[in-house]
């Protein structure tokens, strides 16, 4: 699976994990002697591996002796029982940057591999998988990037790069018509503007004021059929609301365009990994 390109905020989210971990000094690996060593990373489950750059990144700031050598890579599928890893250099480092290494690497790698379920329950339809905004703080970019090693797709990064109306938006401008024409009054053109409804009515509304992108919010699956009937390829449909593993085939084959699912980044299980140090 090819991963989309990697953030540039790496350095400063390990930085900040770094410091949330270590603060002042490790005590306990102050007691450990500062020799060379080895461990190797072995993953516990099936996983979509992700993460990579962030563990480097952990040791590239403890001590650049570390050395780690990756037998898989970001966004490829790895096997329970298997080696991912191995690496090597001053004992103490590789005991300080551990648990923060890990972390990185088991949340991401949960991250990627649910975003592969979901893009394999819609194999062979057109439609996509997306994230939304619903992500750990602090590691948006990181979550993203690990839903595109999975075969997930990314929605906008946050409020700053694309407009989605909702109900509330709609609310307070007074109809889905005039927060439209609000929207696009107040945009650079090019920006993506998408609104939501809640009905068929709405959508009407929508397609007749010149909406391009619309979700569909909470439709249940005779609603969708019936807005992708109404649409008839004048905007791209994105279903979004109650959308799990056992009905996003069928929702997908209502013949929208994408599916929103907030569980890819908000409800992620992290992947058993552990880094077993070898003896000297």
């Amino acid at each position: 699976m090819t991963c989309s390109a990697l953030p540039d905020d790496i350095p400063d989210t390990v930085e900040r994990a770094l410091l949330e971990d270590i603060g002042s000094g490790d005590l306990t690996a102050s007691l450990v002697p500062d020799t060379a060593a080895r461990a190797e990373l072995v993953t516990h489950e099936d996983a979509v591996l992700c993460g990579t750059a962030w563990a480097d990144e952990v040791f590239r700031q403890l001590n650049t002796l570390v050395r780690v050598t990756w037998l898989r890579r970001d966004g490829e599928r790895i096997v329970a029982g298997s080696v991912v890893a191995y690496f090597e250099g001053p004992a103490r480092a590789l005991l300080t940057g551990e648990r923060c290494a890990l972390n990185f690497l088991q949340t991401l790698s949960g991250t990627a591999t649910q975003a592969k379920r979901y893009a394999e329950a819609l194999r062979g339809t057109h439609c996509k998988v997306l994230d939304t905004r619903k992500t750990i703080p602090g590691l948006r970019r990181a979550q993203k990037y690990a839903v595109s090693c999975g075969g997930g797709h990314n929605h906008r990064l946050g409020l700053y790069d694309a407009v989605l109306i909702k109900e509330n938006h709609i609310t307070a401008a007074g109809s889905v018509t005039a927060a439209l024409a609000k929207a696009r009054a107040a945009v650079a053109t090019g920006i993506s503007i998408e609104i939501e409804v809640e009905n068929l009515n709405q959508l009407r509304e929508a397609l007749n004021a010149g909406a391009t992108r619309v979700l569909l919010d909470n439709f249940d699956l005779k609603g969708l059929a019936a807005a992708v009937r109404e649409t008839a390829g004048q905007a791209t449909l994105e279903a979004s609301g109650g959308i799990t593993l056992d009905n996003i085939r069928a929702i997908a084959e209502t013949g929208v365009d994408y599916v929103s699912v907030g569980s890819l980044t908000k409800h992620v299980r992290a992947i058993d990994l552990s880094l077993r140090f070898q003896p000297r």
